[in-house]
């Protein structure tokens, strides 16, 4: 493979509240045991790359210890390798404003790669891509650049998308607009940029001695405005699940009850891969009520539980009530407590006879290790 993975672990931690308070976006757990870098990482495995840098911010080490050697995805080996780059700041700022500068901090990575291309992604969206037929889509086009992007359509007039691309009837890129409306006749970027390495590594020195640090704005629709950048569009017509803020997460997880969804993300030709933790298997008791919901090993259901995403070595006791939450690893629900629309991080607890209740769109979140 002739690609070289760049991830970005940290974009979108502003926009994520308490998930983010205490680890990095990239492993905020998702779907019942997995973290959000299985994702883009397992992509990358298996699609056959043999090196990915993974550029940090701060709040890493549960990154760290979730990656380990990388063997679960195969890059443990002499010829293929995860590399966690931490933050290197220029001037002033301690860490890195934009994608641009963070690829200054790693420039060195991108020196001694020996692959021509670069595929960048940011670790927010879910799907399931084969980077090869990108690369194939890249070299016939002739293009300097390849966005990937999708359709969709928007909930509402009001919603944006980071990368919005207008094309002709041709499929060929008329404008880009940053943090813009969009209809279903635009394409929306999915935070995958495919860049041939020399001209990378050249955008990225001159960028950041001019001040400018944020790689959609002021290289790929500033130099396409003025002309200068060819830029080709892959659009991948796969699922695609976006988590841009809290209720985009909460939203996402509750898609993956939907079997079409999971079939789609899931595809056995292409696994995802993630830290391999032995676990018992759950413990249904006679008198519990469990609907549509995935229950991850290790946990003790005793209770109801119904619309809902339940982490590993999770306890709902007799009397509880869990509708359409999100429940991470080893909390526990105490008996008569009833919460709806919650996400609950690792390890809280809810006490006995508590009630909490959120909405789809304003999920109440219980930080880590709290008791309510």
């Amino acid at each position: 493979m002739n690609m070289t993975g760049i991830i970005f672990s940290n974009i979108y931690d502003a926009y994520m509240g308490d998930l983010t308070k205490y680890r990095t976006l990239a492993s905020v757990p998702f779907g019942g045991r997995y973290r959000l870098i299985d994702f883009v990482l397992s992509n990358m495995s298996n699609s056959g790359f043999n090196n990915v840098g993974i550029i940090t911010k701060y709040n890493y080490q549960s990154l760290i210890d979730h990656l380990g050697s990388c063997e679960e995805w195969d890059m443990s080996r002499k010829n293929s390798k995860v590399f966690i780059l931490p933050p290197f700041g220029t001037g002033q700022t301690n860490v890195y404003q934009g994608k641009l500068e963070a690829l200054y901090g790693a420039i060195a990575f991108l020196k001694r790669t020996k692959e021509k291309y670069i595929l960048m992604s940011d670790c927010n969206v879910i799907c399931n891509i084969d980077y090869e037929l990108v690369l194939k889509e890249h070299l016939r086009s002739g293009a300097q650049i390849t966005v990937v992007a999708n359709r969709e359509e928007p909930d509402n007039d009001d919603e944006i998308r980071d990368f919005v691309i207008s094309v002709d009837d041709d499929n060929m890129v008329t404008d880009i607009a940053i943090k813009h409306s969009f209809t279903k006749e635009n394409l929306c970027g999915m935070g995958m940029f495919l860049i041939e390495k020399n001209l990378l590594l050249h955008v990225v020195e001159e960028a950041v001695s001019h001040g400018r640090y944020h790689f959609e704005r002021d290289f790929v629709q500033r130099e396409f405005l003025e002309g200068s950048l060819s830029v080709n569009v892959y659009e991948f017509k796969g699922s695609v699940l976006r988590n841009r803020d809290v209720p985009s997460y909460f939203m996402n997880n509750c898609r993956m009850l939907q079997e079409d969804v999971r079939r789609d993300i899931f595809d056995p030709q292409n696994p995802i891969y993630t830290k391999v933790r032995d676990e018992v298997p759950t413990y249904y008791d006679h008198d519990c009520v469990v609907k549509d919901s995935l229950i991850a090993d290790g946990c003790r259901i005793e209770g109801t539980v119904t619309d809902s995403i339940i982490f590993r070595n999770v306890v709902v006791e007799k009397g509880a009530v869990v509708d359409h939450c999100v429940v991470m690893q080893g909390t526990v629900i105490h008996a008569g407590a009833n919460i709806k629309y919650t996400i609950l991080d690792k390890d809280a607890q809810i006490t006995e006879g508590r009630t909490l209740a959120g909405s789809e769109r304003a999920p109440v979140i219980i930080q880590k290790g709290d008791t309510i």
